[in-house]
């Protein structure tokens, strides 16, 4: 039986401890290592710096196709002097991402199309850029998952894994109503996280009338203290984007 070579040993042993991008990034490598002299110390350290950059960001492409995003919507493409005042001074703060941290919650309340969405997702991204896990659903899709896992049997392992996230995002609370079940199913869940978790929420009313979709003032009241508790309120009110994207299509094409 013939030998192996050195490079087919390295290869052999690259897949037998896991290590893709030293295998893949051999020859090219050796080819750097040998027009630059470099010492075997630093042929190593580059091949592993590959390594873990290449499993950095498997990571993170990870953590956001976790995140359930409904589309992929990042700070940078906000158009921030577009922005409601109350978001535009606030979301540098918010881009620290300590909210996450010290585990405050963030609701983000106004009329539709002001970018409360966009803003949500573009903080959602970045966590993940930055290593923490994030979960993101319209409260309508919520309401459906805890439903199913009620009925599977399975609601004990739903919100433990809705607690373990670093960020859940909560979105579009107030277009459907809830009947007293699905208030409290909501209440219930969103409990966990209270003072523990951070957990952003955009809605298009305002607190004043949450009573229209929680017909339970008690348990509204309730939702309302656990939601805005130490967190930041974030008036959204303002100028549709969309309606001015709009505006701006139509113009071009006159």
């Amino acid at each position: 039986m013939n030998q192996l070579t050195e490079n087919e040993l390295f290869v052999k042993y690259a897949k037998e401890l896991k290590l893709p991008t030293f295998r893949e990034n051999l020859e090219d490598k050796i080819a750097e290592a040998t027009a630059g002299q470099w010492g075997y110390r630093r042929f190593l350290c580059e091949l592993m710096k590959m390594e873990v950059y290449q499993r950095q960001d498997h990571r993170t492409h990870q953590r956001i196709k976790k995140g359930n995003f409904p589309q992929m919507k990042y700070l940078s493409e906000l158009v921030r002097e577009d922005l409601p005042a109350d978001c535009r001074n606030i979301l540098p703060e918010l881009e620290t991402l300590n909210f996450i941290r010290e585990g405050r919650n963030v609701v983000m309340y106004g009329n539709p199309g002001t970018g409360k969405t966009h803003t949500a997702i573009g903080l959602g991204i970045q966590a993940c850029l930055e290593g923490f896990t994030v979960y993101f659903a319209s409260v309508p899709q919520l309401l459906t998952q805890i439903r199913e896992a009620q009925t599977a049997k399975t609601l004990t392992h739903l919100r433990r894994r809705f607690l373990a996230y670093d960020l859940v995002i909560c979105d579009e609370f107030g277009y459907v109503t809830f009947d007293k079940e699905g208030g409290e199913q909501i209440f219930n869940h969103l409990s966990l996280r209270a003072g523990k978790k951070a957990t952003i929420t955009t809605t298009n009313l305002p607190f004043t009338r949450w009573e229209e979709i929680i017909k339970d003032k008690a348990l509204c009241s309730a939702l309302v203290d656990r939601l805005c508790h130490k967190a930041y309120l974030v008036n959204m009110t303002g100028p549709s984007y969309r309606v001015k994207e709009t505006r701006m299509m139509l113009e071009k094409l006159l």
